[in-house]
């Protein structure tokens, strides 16, 4: 008689109960995501760190993602339009 309200008791009032646990396991497997996630991205970024050691990789970089260009050179920008009319 006193087993069943102690289990309940335990199961979902406690400080320690299952549904605490559950929560912070589904918390565990989210930082866990999110670090495997920066990993990822800390290697991509030492791969463009490697990369822009040259200097012609360097010069590509800057004019992709800065638009910088050479005296006396021209840019243009093509931007498509994606919406069919």
């Amino acid at each position: 008689m006193i087993l069943v309200p102690f289990i309940i008791w335990m199961l979902f009032f406690d400080e320690n109960s299952y549904l605490i646990h559950k929560k912070f396991d589904r918390e565990i497997e989210d930082l866990e995501n999110s670090i495997n996630f920066y990993k990822n991205k800390i290697e991509e970024d030492k791969n463009i760190i490697k990369k822009l050691q040259d200097s012609l990789e360097l010069e590509r970089f800057a004019r992709e993602q800065y638009l910088m260009k050479k005296e006396n050179e021209e840019i243009y920008i093509i931007e498509f339009d994606t919406i069919k009319k």
